[in-house]
């Protein structure tokens, strides 16, 4: 018998590299457009800060001229009339609420995920059903209760209003990302003794990091924007910063580049707070997504 050499196929080379080049086409095209997007989005922030280092007459101009001189008068003169006060109001109101929220969020949300009561899903939907009412049609008599009580123009009236805002949708956050606690890590626990106060906050609380990370910063972020409790409530003790920025407006005119130097100091915290917990962000907002 004679023996046959059995030759190997020739390895088609040609159709694997043509995939990669069509894979990294199709990735450039959408890094591409992610820039795009990204450059279409910061672009007003940034027109807002370059207004904002333009004289008032340079600012005023139509079209606004790009290459006028800058100049920092408008934040001299932002800190000489006195941003840092309703800047710390909408600090204290803003950080003070958030815990609030946490504190009443994760007990809630680790009854309605990990030791779900009966009809847990009715007792979500309630949650749901107060972000229905319009804040508007409940101003007037949150208005007369407040004044009744004597504390308009106080801070703390915003910290309790803020907090009842804000804990039905940090509740909603939570429970999807407590959903995602394994059993078992509980379980185990359970077993050595810890109690729920220890389950919480040695067990739970590391685990669900990121999910608390992002409510939190969802939670500030509703605070220190809101509008309408505080422009209506407040006066010139507890002033915040976006009532702050409307005193910008008045009858003599716009002053454009001095709203957008106010507009551009208030804006950072809520940017540095975002890039400070990005990465956690990013794992907190995809924690509760995937079942």
């Amino acid at each position: 018998m004679t023996a046959t050499a059995v030759v190997p196929a020739p390895v088609q080379a040609a159709p694997r590299r043509k995939s990669k080049v069509k894979e990294q086409g199709r990735r450039t095209k959408w890094g591409f457009l992610a820039w795009a997007l990204t450059l279409l989005f910061f672009a007003p922030v940034g027109w807002m800060f370059l207004t904002s280092l333009h004289s008032e007459a340079d600012a005023a101009t139509n079209p606004p001229s790009i290459a006028a001189p800058w100049t920092l008068e408008h934040y001299r003169t932002l800190l000489e009339r006195g941003l840092s006060a309703p800047m710390i109001n909408s600090a204290m109101a803003s950080i003070v609420s958030t815990l609030l929220v946490l504190a009443f969020a994760i007990p809630a949300a680790y009854a309605l995920s990990i030791r779900p009561v009966r009809k847990w899903t009715d007792v979500m939907f309630f949650f749901l059903s107060t972000k229905f009412l319009p804040l508007i049609a409940g101003l007037l008599p949150i208005y007369l209760i407040v004044k009744q009580v004597g504390m308009l123009d106080n801070v703390w009236t915003l910290v309790i209003l803020y907090t009842a805002m804000n804990l039905p949708i940090a509740v909603w956050m939570m429970q999807s990302f407590l959903a995602e606690v394994p059993r078992e890590v509980i379980e185990a626990a359970q077993v050595d003794g810890a109690g729920l106060p220890s389950i919480l906050v040695r067990v739970v609380g590391p685990i669900a990091v990121p999910g608390i990370a992002a409510t939190s910063l969802i939670c500030f972020i509703f605070s220190w924007n809101e509008f309408m409790l505080a422009v209506n409530l407040t006066a010139v003790r507890a002033s915040t910063a976006p009532v702050f920025l409307v005193g910008f407006i008045t009858n003599e005119g716009l002053f454009l580049g001095r709203l957008c130097a106010a507009a551009v100091l208030v804006s950072l915290p809520v940017l540095i707070a975002g890039f400070a917990a990005q990465d956690k962000l990013v794992r907190g907002m995809s924690l509760g997504a995937v079942k």
